[in-house]
């Protein structure tokens, strides 16, 4: 990218640059809803280093975009409230900052790629105008030097004719060059950590493609750390590093993706795998996993997992939270039988 306009973004006061780049540790959150408390995400832990892809995996509901606001800073409250953990970018913990500190960390050193490109684009103001604020607001760049970022970063992510289409309206994109848009708007102040929620939904399997290699190509450029919130793992399978899959607001499995695809260790992993269309499987009936994700208002005893699972001990699944098992090395599973799914797998 090309220099910034103005003072780059200050370095976050405390920063430890041998840090972890981004530390989420017992994060938890909480929906206030006619008088009772909710539990949306319950203990979500992971880590995210420079330079790499994190894959967060799950059906709708899991948890994954409430995850994301809570990091970001931006989850609505009331209803929402974090009611634990530490979310460290650097050794830093966001949780414990002020807002003026959070405002100066969204975009400078965390961005976010919204899943409704439309939705999050203001409607009467053109594209350029929009990407433009940024540089006049945080950069103090004057109307035709915002303009020229504009065009550049346009250019950057794959518009065409980007001087001309700096001037025209959300409306006037498709919903791929849409998404691009929403891609340039996060990376112009060059942020360390960008979150791209569900950023190919609702986009044909050609444009989700390209949306997909346009992040990885950004990200190798920069050398910034990705989260990639999706439900679909089939989409992850060539981008990330790392997956963690999350289930009812907890992280189930957290491993490097060869490994989640070569030998899963928490049923959940392994229905969701047996769930992806294969190319090898025509005529095949297509798997599904049985049933309905819990409603966090009146979660299962025990493993929230258990009522569709193919693998469950009634009496232990039943009753017993299981914790995070070591199914193998950097392999963690929330299962009782992690050990022995894995096995079943080599």
């Amino acid at each position: 990218m090309a220099e910034t306009t103005g003072p780059a973004a200050d370095v976050l006061p405390g920063s430890d640059m041998n840090a972890p780049l981004l530390e989420v540790e017992d994060l938890r959150v909480e929906f206030a809803v006619r008088g009772r408390r909710i539990p949306a995400v319950r203990g979500v832990n992971f880590a995210l280093e420079q330079g790499k892809t994190l894959a967060v995996v799950g059906e709708s509901g899991s948890g994954k975009s409430v995850t994301s606001q809570a990091i970001m800073g931006i989850l609505d409250s009331p209803p929402g409230f974090v009611t634990g953990g530490e979310v460290r970018l650097r050794g830093v913990d966001l949780l414990q900052q002020d807002e003026e500190t959070r405002r100066t960390v969204r975009g400078n050193h965390i961005a976010i790629v919204f899943q409704d490109a439309l939705s999050a684009l203001n409607p009467v103001w053109s594209v350029g105008f929009q990407l433009g604020e940024l540089y006049r607001v945080h950069r103090g760049a004057g109307r035709r030097a915002a303009e020229q970022k504009a065009i550049e970063l346009l250019d950057q992510v794959g518009i065409p004719d980007a001087k001309n289409r700096v001037g025209h309206y959300p409306h006037q994109f498709s919903g791929g060059m849409r998404q691009r848009v929403m891609i340039a708007m996060a990376l112009a102040l060059d942020p360390e950590v960008l979150i791209a929620d569900e950023p190919t939904t609702a986009l044909d399997v050609t444009v989700q493609a390209q949306i997909m290699r346009l992040l990885r190509r950004i990200q190798d450029e920069r050398n910034m750390g990705l989260i990639l919130i999706t439900h679909d793992l089939g989409v992850v399978a060539d981008v990330a590093d790392d997956v963690a899959v999350m289930y009812a607001g907890q992280i189930v499995e957290r491993a490097n993706i060869h490994d989640v695809f070569a030998r899963p260790a928490h049923p959940y992993t392994k229905a969701l795998l047996r769930a992806i269309p294969r190319v090898d499987a025509v005529g095949r009936e297509l798997e599904v996993i049985p049933g309905l994700p819990p409603n966090p208002a009146a979660l299962p005893s025990g493993c929230p997992f258990h009522p569709r699972c193919r693998a469950a001990d009634p009496e232990r699944c039943g009753d017993e939270e299981p914790p995070d098992r070591q199914a193998a090395e950097g392999h963690l599973a929330r299962c009782h039988f992690a050990e022995e799914v894995y096995r079943d797998e080599r």
